[in-house]
C-alpha cells in the first residue's frame, strides 16, 4: 500500500510538472519546472567555473586526517603548528574550526595522543602519533596507492599523480608533506 501511494504521488507530481497541451498534444513544462531548470543551470555553470584551487582544496579535504598524521609521523606537533604548515606547503587555509575538530576525532580513534606542554608562554597541546596512527597512515597510502594505480591503468598515458601523491616509481606512490 505504501509503494503505491509513493508511485501515485510521482505520477501526480509529473502531470503537475509536464502537462499535455491538447491542442498540439506536445509536452511543455510548468513555471516552476523552468524556474527550477533556471537554478539548475546556474548551478551547473558555477559547478564548470570552479577553479582548480576549488577541487584542490576538495581534494586536500578528503585528505585531511592522513596529512595530519603524516605531519605528525615526523614530529610532534601543536594544532596551530599543523595550521601553518599546511598553509605553507598547499597554500590552502584551513582554519582552527577544521583542524581542532579533526584532531579530537583522530584522538578518539586512538591514531594521535596529546599532552599538555608548560615550557611556552601559555600551555599548548601537542599531538604524537601512536601505533595505531601509523598503522592506519600505512594502510591509507597503500589504498591511495591501490586507487592510483588503478587509476593509471585506465589512462597509462597520464603521471599517477594525485593532489600531494608524489611518485617513488610508475607503481608505488607515496604521501610527500614537504
Amino acid at each position: 500500500m505504501h509503494w503505491v501511494c509513493i508511485k501515485l504521488y510521482m505520477v501526480l507530481y509529473y502531470y503537475s510538472i509536464f502537462k499535455i497541451c491538447p491542442k498540439k498534444d506536445i509536452l511543455y513544462t510548468s513555471p516552476t519546472e523552468k524556474l527550477f531548470n533556471k537554478k539548475t543551470e546556474r548551478r551547473k555553470k558555477m559547478f564548470k567555473a570552479s577553479s582548480q584551487k576549488e577541487v584542490s582544496t576538495k581534494l586536500m579535504k578528503g585528505l585531511l586526517d592522513m596529512i595530519i598524521l603524516q605531519y605528525l609521523n615526523t614530529e610532534p606537533m601543536h594544532g596551530y603548528q599543523i595550521i601553518t604548515k599546511i598553509r605553507k606547503n598547499f597554500g590552502v587555509y584551513f582554519g582552527p574550526s577544521t583542524i581542532y575538530p579533526l584532531l579530537g576525532t583522530l584522538e578518539k580513534k586512538g591514531y594521535v595522543e596529546s599532552k599538555w606542554d608548560m615550557s611556552f608562554e601559555r600551555p599548548r597541546k601537542i599531538y604524537s602519533l601512536t601505533a595505531d596512527g601509523q598503522s592506519m597512515l600505512n594502510f591509507t597510502e597503500e589504498s591511495l596507492n591501490f586507487i592510483c594505480r588503478k587509476i593509471t591503468i585506465v589512462n597509462p598515458e597520464t603521471e599517477p599523480t594525485v593532489g600531494v601523491i608524489a611518485p617513488k616509481s610508475r607503481s608505488h606512490l607515496t604521501l610527500q608533506v614537504p
